[in-house]
């Protein structure tokens, strides 16, 4: 508390929170790496691979001379239901399936709880899929509901199949950043948007 009260920097969470393997935690990663040199979560294609809130404290943000102590906050994926069936198409066990459908269904509960906690939300959104559904309506309806700050992070842009234009389009009242985690691409624009929480 001291230290938060001599410092001049402002402190902020951030949170990532969106659908399923929307690249969540690899952006949380890129963040984590680039400016405290850690990363946060495990990654992989296996839906749901992070089922419990991950957290980075005292991670200093710096960027166009802004500056930011943040906590990086990485949720579980959002999903309208779980359903341990598709967990067994990634080589996993029944038993190994129901146990991560449990784990992903308590997650997805413990990361809609803490919404209210956050300061800045990045929505992110996988850009080859369509935006305009059920998970991404009721997140940002429930955001601008607690008034929470957020950018719609519109990932994935380095795929054929991306169409960050209709993440745009369908949220056009809301700041839309396209990047690309996994290679960096984007990474500096979405930076020079959460620097302006500092002011």
């Amino acid at each position: 508390m001291l230290s938060r009260f001599l410092s001049k920097k402002k402190h902020a969470n951030l949170c990532l929170i969106g659908e399923v393997n929307t690249g969540k935690s690899t952006l949380a990663n890129k963040i984590g790496l680039d400016f405290a040199g850690k990363e946060i979560s495990p990654v992989s294609e296996i839906p749901h691979e992070t089922r419990e809130i991950a957290v980075l404290e005292k991670v200093d943000f710096s960027n166009d001379g802004k500056e930011l102590e943040l906590t990086i906050i990485d949720m579980p994926g959002i999903a309208t239901q779980v359903d341990w069936r598709e967990f067994t198409k990634y080589g996993l066990s029944q038993e190994e399936a129901m146990q991560r459908a449990k784990e992903a269904t308590k997650g997805i509960v413990d990361a809609i709880k803490h919404l209210n906690s956050i300061d800045i939300a990045l929505v992110v959104m996988d850009s080859t899929k369509v935006p305009f559904d059920q998970v991404n309506l009721t997140l940002l309806g429930a955001l601008e509901m607690q008034k929470k700050p957020f950018i719609i992070v519109a990932n994935k842009i380095d795929l054929p199949n991306s169409s960050p234009s209709l993440i745009q389009e369908t949220f056009p009242q809301h700041k839309v950043v396209p990047i690309s985690a996994l290679k960096g691409e984007g990474i500096d624009k979405l930076y020079q948007a959460i620097a302006q929480f500092a002011s």
